[in-house]
């Protein structure tokens, strides 16, 4: 009886240490608070320093192809390339120019993304940390691309330099190269871009 008594006393004050230390736990800054950030900051902020609403699955890695084409899909006058600069100021997703690809991977290959794919490369070059890769699958073209930013330290411009990789039944295609943000989330060739291919 001695026993359970001291026994069920040392539980209780184990409980009461430690009951307050779990309720007081916050995950470290390093740690992925999931769910933290749909609660407390619905926002995204980007590299241009803009705010998203969404990261379309960039900051895991890849690129929700579906979530991205619905959004643009749902945009009056979302249209990518020559006509951007008809796009509403309110953009829900960045999106890239159409030379900014073909000068990384060639104009060939480039002209085989469509909209939703430029918008992967405009929102991985948005949200996506220096040195991670995010790849995605355009599932009518079967080309997997695979956008990596570079580790470089922030411009004073805003630009960034990265890798993109595609492959597909012409093979492997892959560039480097710098694009630009404009106040609008639109990314353009950088005016001093020096361009590698292999």
């Amino acid at each position: 009886m001695k026993l359970s008594k001291m026994l069920a006393r040392r539980c209780g004050v184990a409980l009461l240490v430690a009951a307050p230390c779990v309720a007081l736990a916050a995950p470290p800054d390093w740690a992925p608070a999931h769910g933290w950030r749909k609660k407390n900051d619905p926002a995204y902020a980007g590299y241009s320093g803009r705010s998203w609403d969404d990261d379309y699955g960039v900051r895991s890695g890849s690129c929700n192809r579906d979530n991205i084409g619905a959004v643009l899909g749902g945009i009056a006058g979302g249209v990518i390339g020559a006509e951007v600069g008809k796009d509403s100021e309110q953009r829900t997703v960045a999106i890239v120019v159409g030379t900014v690809v073909g000068a990384a991977i060639g104009s060939e290959i480039g002209r085989r993304m469509d909209k939703t794919d430029r918008a992967c490369v405009g929102q991985s070059l948005e949200l996506a940390g220096a040195g991670q890769d995010v790849k995605w699958t355009n599932p009518n073209t079967r080309v997997t691309y695979q956008l990596t930013p570079l580790a470089e330290p922030p411009r004073p411009d805003g630009c960034r330099r990265f890798r993109l990789i595609a492959h597909g039944k012409f093979g492997l295609s892959e560039g480097r190269t710098m694009a630009c943000p404009d106040a609008r989330g639109v990314w353009s060739p950088a005016s001093d871009v020096q361009v590698s291919q292999r």
